[in-house]
């Protein structure tokens, strides 16, 4: 029997770990280095030796997500460069972490931990592989291309059957038509395609089917074949359009780069604070990366900063999880709202803003409450069909936070409401 995703367990977590770590940590130039740089696909593979993996700990990683204030981790059980993070069967030349210096699973590690911290259990998978002639030329190496699409099949098989219960797999480079990364390379030139050169290659639904009855309820991203069977959209490095109606997700990274790189800038309280509220105002949720050293290790600075965020979050959470975006729309220059129950909260980073506003629906006068989270104080005033909430000179440092108490649930209160046009920020 279809058991519905679990959309709304996923949407009330707003924040989340995102964790980049593979063969290409050791060498500290990003995730992509086997392709950009590039290196010979034997050279790199040697890397496996040097993958000793010593500081990988899923309990600390798990400790430390929940201590940041995150509900939910993603890691990278294996990347394009083909190499796994998980005791795979299936993987050609038997390329995983047990045949590494390291010789553990490391995706069971980080699951346990996971789990240890109550944290929701995410598993980031790619069913390309740069090893693979067939992925660069589908037709010209037919036989590669369905090794490595079976290679695919089998791996995402032992995901979802070998891990315990999942809460979201997320799919990356699996499209259609991002074989040679979106080209045909036997083309002059070699174009871009929106086409696949093998229509219904990776076989969505199929494996659709095959992770929906392992993991009844998972919640799976949109990255995979037509893109047609994915439960969210997953915006990287952007902040995603004001959109409350349907699932989505922004990715974005702490320091500069997925994969790790030494002397990366650390963003800083907050400007982590302001992506995770121009995310969630727009209806989304973050899903935020580090990157481990070499040695599995969090930098000292990447630690420090995230359990910042975890401390400003114990204070306002209130404000973030189990939110939804709106009622009003947010403003990328001056910040937005969500509302939860019966309560509306706007997020407001530029001490610009001299006041916020809501429409009163009808209502002969405000029969709530408002007040700032943070501490400043607030000046409230209802008429001409609209609620008013004043805001001081003196802010807080991070962001002003304005909870509005309504005398109804905000969905029943605002029902009917057009957003579009409606000048929210004075």
């Amino acid at each position: 029997m279809f058991v519905p995703p679990e959309i709304d367990k996923w949407m009330d977590y707003k924040f989340g770990m995102f964790i980049h770590y593979g063969l290409y940590s050791i060498l500290g130039e990003g995730e992509w280095v086997m392709f950009n740089k590039p290196v010979d696909k034997d050279e790199y593979a040697k890397l496996a030796r040097r993958f000793t993996a010593e500081k990988f700990d899923g309990a600390y990683l798990g400790s430390l997500a929940r201590h940041a204030g995150m509900k939910y981790m993603v890691l990278t059980a294996r990347h394009h460069d083909g190499f796994c993070l998980f005791d795979s069967k299936c993987s050609i030349g038997d390329y995983t972490v047990m045949n590494s210096a390291a010789h553990r699973d490391l995706l069971r590690s980080y699951a346990d931990g996971c789990r240890a911290a109550g944290l929701g259990v995410g598993v980031y998978y790619s069913p390309m592989d740069w090893r693979c002639e067939g992925f660069f030329f589908p037709r010209m190496y037919r036989r590669s291309a369905m090794m490595m699409r079976a290679q695919c099949h089998g791996q995402v098989k032992e995901l979802v059957e070998n891990y315990g219960r999942l809460d979201v797999l997320w799919y990356d480079g699996g499209e259609d038509a991002w074989l040679a990364h979106g080209r045909n390379l036997n083309a002059p030139g070699g174009e871009r395609v929106t086409e696949p050169q093998i229509p219904n290659f990776w076989g969505e639904e199929e494996l659709n089917r095959l992770v929906r009855e392992a993991q009844p309820g998972i919640v799976v991203s949109n990255r995979l074949g037509m893109r047609r069977l994915g439960d969210y959209t997953t915006p990287e490095r952007v902040v995603g359009a004001f959109d409350p109606h349907h699932p989505w997700e922004t990715c974005d990274v702490l320091a500069e780069s997925w994969g790790w790189r030494p002397d990366c800038e650390v963003r800083s309280l907050q400007n982590v604070v302001h992506l995770l509220t121009d995310v969630i105002t727009g209806g989304g949720n973050l899903l935020l990366n580090v990157g481990p050293r070499p040695d599995g290790s969090i930098e000292p600075e990447q630690e420090k900063r995230l359990l910042e965020v975890g401390q400003w979050l114990s204070e306002y959470g209130e404000s973030v999880y189990g939110t939804r975006g709106g009622p009003v729309k947010n403003d990328p220059e001056i910040g937005g709202a969500v509302w939860k129950d019966n309560a509306v909260y706007f997020h407001i980073k530029n001490p610009a803003c001299k006041a916020v506003c809501l429409p009163l629906m009808g209502a002969a006068s405000f029969g709530g409450e408002a007040r700032c989270l943070t501490g400043e104080e607030a000046g409230v005033s209802a008429g001409d069909g609209l609620l008013t909430v004043s805001l001081p000179e003196k802010r807080n440092e991070v962001e002003t936070i304005v909870k509005v108490t309504l005398p109804d649930r905000a969905d029943r209160f605002f029902a009917g409401f057009d957003p579009e046009g409606f000048r929210a920020y004075r």
